[in-house]
């Protein structure tokens, strides 16, 4: 088997590239709507509804897939469609047919993550998974970062399809390579179980029914979820927003948003999974607690940039949101791999992302944009996309107590799993 350090940086590469793959149209959003015509609302549903619902919803059967199969290759198949429909973005000439093509990035990302988790699960023990996780989730940032210097700079020296068609083909090239780097990992074989014993398949409306039982898996996906009504929100919008209403130009774009994006989001990853990694072994609350406090603390600072006179002062107080804002990622995901059996993982993360992902990449660009919509129909033209970031404030509130109710649930699932082995320890 190979090091756990080169199964994780391979895995990272993967996610960088389904990220990157996912911004470049939030990053080029200002070319395509000149060229192609389209509305603030109508960017908000390709971004948004239109990806989630194929995103969302195709991740459950090729989570199921993936449990039963061989998840390296699964991850790779769907690496080579969603890169082919990369390339198709670029080549797209009307709104229709740029729909269609997101769609189909939307399918092949849904098979991304969900083997991902469960790989780093079976490949990193409990108590090196939230770092390990915290490593494997820099592929937001990382992604987002390359998309703008790339994606913007590319954009800038040749044209916007240019972009799309570059990154997809790098691609189709990593997805030909996954299988040779990453070896497909025994299920369980980090777990205090016989490896040599192979665990059954989980059957798929059993563990559907188990997750959404258990109200520490629903809460976490909850919050996940209005939390990234806010991220998707925002991020889907942010460049837009900076060089629409702020000032900033494409080149301007390309340095400093993604440096604000790998110091933000970047920094943000790397504390949060060494924090839970060594609160956790205190108290499992930690997985609830952390991104409350976070959140409770990025609010303000949100409010701060939407607000902010400057493209300079919005994009320092934004460095400072995205640090805080991207606790709850590393948090949710281990505490949902921890919380299920090995031969779920694939299916419990898949579940995760069915929920959060729905709420937030499906809700939250479509209601920012149809917010824009209607408040530039309404004479705020100049600054409708001000006042549609405005509406995403109170997602943090409900984010917060959402994760409050978290914490509530796994301090009663700890007490009654602890006077349950104090009941069978004393009936031995």
């Amino acid at each position: 088997m190979r090091r756990p350090g080169v199964v994780l940086t391979a895995l990272t590469v993967v996610y960088i590239l389904n990220f990157l793959d996912r911004q470049l149209l939030g990053i080029l959003a200002k070319p395509i709507q000149d060229e192609l015509q389209i509305t603030d609302g109508q960017l908000g549903l390709i971004g948004g509804l239109y990806f989630a619902m194929f995103y969302c919803f195709i991740a459950i059967p090729v989570g199921w897939l993936a449990d039963r199969t061989n998840r390296v290759g699964v991850l790779s198949i769907a690496c080579g469609i969603w890169s082919a429909a990369t390339i198709a973005c670029g080549l797209a000439r009307t709104y229709p047919q740029l729909v269609v093509a997101r769609m189909a990035v939307g399918f092949g990302e849904a098979g991304g993550v969900p083997p991902s988790y469960a790989l780093i699960t079976d490949t990193f023990p409990a108590g090196k998974r939230g770092f390990a996780f915290g490593i494997f989730n820099l592929g937001p940032p990382i992604g987002a970062a390359l998309g703008i210097a790339l994606g913007a700079t590319i954009a800038a020296v040749f044209d916007w399809r240019d972009a799309f068609i570059a990154i997809g083909v790098v691609g189709l090239i990593t997805a030909t390579a996954l299988p040779f780097l990453i070896p497909e990992p025994k299920r369980g074989a980090t777990d205090e179980m016989d490896v040599d014993s192979k665990p059954e398949a989980a059957p798929f409306w059993t563990t559907v029914r188990a997750f959404f039982a258990n109200p520490v898996l629903t809460l976490a996906a909850l919050g996940s979820g209005a939390t990234q009504f806010v991220t998707y929100g925002l991020g889907n919008f942010a460049v837009l927003f900076l060089m629409r209403e702020k000032g900033m130009t494409l080149s301007e774009i390309a340095f400093w948003y993604a440096l604000a994006i790998i110091v933000g989001m970047g920094g943000g990853m790397i504390a949060s999974g060494k924090l839970i990694d060594r609160l956790s072994r205190r108290s499992r609350t930690t997985f609830a607690t952390a991104p409350a406090a976070s959140l409770a603390v990025a609010a303000p600072f949100y409010l701060g940039f939407v607000w902010a006179p400057s493209w300079e002062l919005a994009l320092g107080l934004l460095t400072i949101v995205m640090f805080f804002n991207y606790f709850y990622l590393s948090c949710s995901i281990t505490l949902v791999q921890e919380e299920v059996s090995p031969n779920q993982r694939v299916l419990a993360g898949a579940l995760l992302l069915l929920v959060m992902n729905f709420i937030g990449l499906g809700l939250g660009p479509t209601w920012v944009g149809a917010a824009s919509d209607w408040f530039a129909a309404r004479g705020s033209i100049a600054n409708s996309l001000q006042l549609a970031l405005y509406t995403l404030t109170p997602f943090y509130a409900i984010a917060i107590a959402l994760f409050v109710m978290l914490a509530r649930a796994i301090r009663s699932a700890d007490m009654r799993l602890h006077k349950n082995t104090l009941a069978h320890e004393s009936e031995g």
